[in-house]
């Protein structure tokens, strides 16, 4: 038989962390696994939502901060991971929940998907780093055009890494899967009105936090504005930000903070939009409104 997996997908801010928290202590004997490509880097901690001890209530977390965010962390480096913590969690009788809204990082572990053994072309990723991520966008719809429906536009990096393998294969492969668990899962949603009151609500408060102070500090420590870039979203708009209004500048002639907020907010609902065409592709979510 096998083992049972419970998988918390949905898209962002729907409360995905802290109803698994909730089902957790219900269960009473379970630990939850981070299905999220973000917050497996250490210091990527307010832009990327990550879960404080407070939130966890004492359930244990893992796949939280396993990864230096100078170096890029791979989707296969995230499968063999979780999957050891989920032996290890179903070794000491508890049972494992997945949380998270990397559908990637989610289908890599549930169906223990086989990714297409590809080296990387560094000659190729040195030409390509320079482009936008929109050349990078069409230069992909071009060579496969499939692939580019499910992929994040918004991220170079998934974006170099597709093209790279759609060079060399002609296309992007099929992933070869096969579900590895007895799993249920279980899909949050809310009414779009509903999220995206949430989503500005709770981009706010992580403004009012620290989130600009966060990245302007992952910089002093090392990280360049491109590795910045790299990681989407908040990153990558603050990032920006910052680069056109550097606090030695006198005048913010940049482009205001309130702008990019606008900005932000746009992207992280067509974000939204994206994690909910790919979860919808799965047939055995239950969803439910959070």
């Amino acid at each position: 038989m096998k083992n049972k997996l419970i998988v918390i997908l949905g898209p962002t801010a729907t409360g995905k962390s802290n109803f698994a928290v909730r089902l957790a202590k219900k269960i009473k004997h379970a630990e939850i696994i981070s299905a999220d490509s973000r917050q497996v880097y250490k210091g990527l901690d307010i832009g990327s939502g990550k879960i404080t001890k407070k939130e966890m209530r004492g359930v244990p977390h893992h796949l939280l901060d396993v990864a230096n965010p100078k170096k890029v962390f791979s989707v296969s480096e995230y499968q063999k991971l979780a999957n050891k913590a989920i032996a290890d969690i179903i070794a000491r009788g508890n049972t494992p929940i997945l949380v998270g809204g990397t559908g990637l990082y989610i289908d890599a572990v549930v169906y223990g998907t086989v990714f297409p053994e590809v080296p990387p072309n560094k000659v190729l990723r040195k030409k390509l780093e320079s482009k936008t991520v929109q050349s990078l966008f069409k230069i992909l719809q071009k060579l496969d055009s499939a692939r580019a429906k499910t992929i994040d536009a918004q991220n170079p990096v998934r974006l170099i890494r597709a093209i790279e393998i759609a060079t060399a294969l002609g296309k992007v492969p099929a992933f070869v899967q096969k579900e590895q668990y007895d799993t249920e899962f279980i899909g949050l949603t809310l009414p779009d009105d509903i999220l995206k009151k949430k989503i500005h609500t709770r981009l706010l408060a992580r403004m009012k936090i620290g989130m600009v102070r966060e990245v302007a500090n992952l910089h002093k420590k090392g990280l360049s504005w491109k590795r910045l870039e790299s990681f989407g979203l908040e990153y990558r708009s603050i990032a920006q930000y910052l680069q056109k209004n550097p606090p030695s500048a006198r005048s913010g002639g940049g482009g205001s903070k309130k702008e990019m907020l606008v900005e932000l907010e746009k992207a992280i609902w067509q974000y939204t939009k994206r994690q909910m065409t790919w979860f919808k592709r799965n047939k055995k979510v239950i969803w439910r409104q959070s």
